[in-house]
């Protein structure tokens, strides 16, 4: 459907959205009330639509965000893919980029309003808005100016502080309302702790065959400045350090079904790790496959996760 007509105008505003990658948000936020659940707190539906709300227009605010002011690297980039690279709309396509800006703007003003709706109307505690502002904010400012954060070796940790870190732990207070005592977030950043080292991995495996563009626009992603090989060896060590974790995460009182869990994805990580050490990284052919099972499996433990959390406040 070509882009100047009307219909393929939207469609191509809806991939520039990038809607694919909402899934995370689902799942990132779900693991956070399944722990508030399991912690003895009564699901709060509001709480959860207006959450969720937030965080689904905070992704959208930073998918266009990051198209618009990424223009440049992705348009220097001839090796993207279907998960690296931006959503090519700007790019490839005449569409307008000011859309994009405009459409980040207006999402952004959405999450705005859906985290006062948290912290005014229906009072999800005090430090409600504190903690959407923060992730908020580090969500735009992981492309916009000033900070750039990505353009300075710092996307893959602002990745993880947001994703798998302030998401869940937002969905945990919007429905506890306090973070001490219990319920309290201790177990819960527990669990997470694996579900940071994947994503890391994940975001990691996204960047490698973005390397040569980003690098000729002066985009100094971690991958840049460590190159691909060292990358895909900090990959590796991130995977095993999300397993190996485990027992020690048990023993510091996750509780056992929470934390053998993620043994289920063991079989795909072990795959994963193995192509990746011969040499995955390095071959564009298999670039797709390399992402796309590094999503699946973070994605698959945070479900897990949720799931083994969710069966355990059913019991109590």
């Amino acid at each position: 459907m070509s882009a100047t007509t009307l219909p393929g105008r939207i469609l191509s505003f809806v991939r520039l959205g990038r809607p694919l990658f909402l899934a995370g948000g689902f799942v990132m936020h779900g693991l956070g009330v399944a722990a508030a659940l399991y912690g003895g707190a009564p699901l709060s539906l509001p709480a959860l639509v207006w959450g969720q709300v937030a965080i689904t227009a905070t992704q959208f605010m930073t998918h266009y965000n990051n198209d618009y002011f990424d223009l440049a690297a992705d348009r220097a980039n001839r090796t993207p893919t279907a998960w690296s690279g931006g959503s090519r709309v700007l790019a490839e396509e005449d569409f307008p980029a000011r859309i994009a800006l405009v459409a980040a703007l207006v999402f952004g003003l959405i999450a705005l309003g859906a985290d006062l709706t948290l912290a005014f109307v229906l009072h999800s505690g005090r430090w409600s808005l504190p903690l959407l502002l923060l992730a908020q904010g580090l969500a735009w400012g992981y492309s916009a100016p000033p900070l750039r954060l990505h353009a300075h070796g710092l996307g893959q940790l602002t990745g993880v502080v947001v994703v798998s870190g302030l998401t869940p732990l937002i969905g945990f207070y919007l429905q506890a309302g306090r973070l001490a005592p219990w319920p309290s977030p201790a177990i819960l950043l527990l669990a997470i702790f694996p579900l940071c080292c994947l994503q890391f991995a994940m975001l990691l495996a996204v960047d490698i065959p973005d390397v040569a563009g980003d690098a000729a626009v002066g985009k100094r992603t971690l991958v840049v400045q460590l190159g691909a090989a060292r990358a895909s060896s900090l990959y590796l060590l991130a995977t095993l350090l999300a397993y190996a974790s485990l027992p020690v995460l048990a023993l510091a009182g996750l509780p056992p079904l929470v934390a053998a869990a993620p043994c289920l994805t063991l079989p795909l990580a072990t795959w994963q790790i193995l192509r990746t050490a011969r040499g995955a990284w390095s071959e564009q052919k298999r670039w797709n496959s390399l992402i796309f099972w590094t999503i699946a499996l973070m994605i698959t433990t945070a479900v897990l996760e949720t799931l083994a959390f969710l069966r355990l406040a059913r019991l109590a």
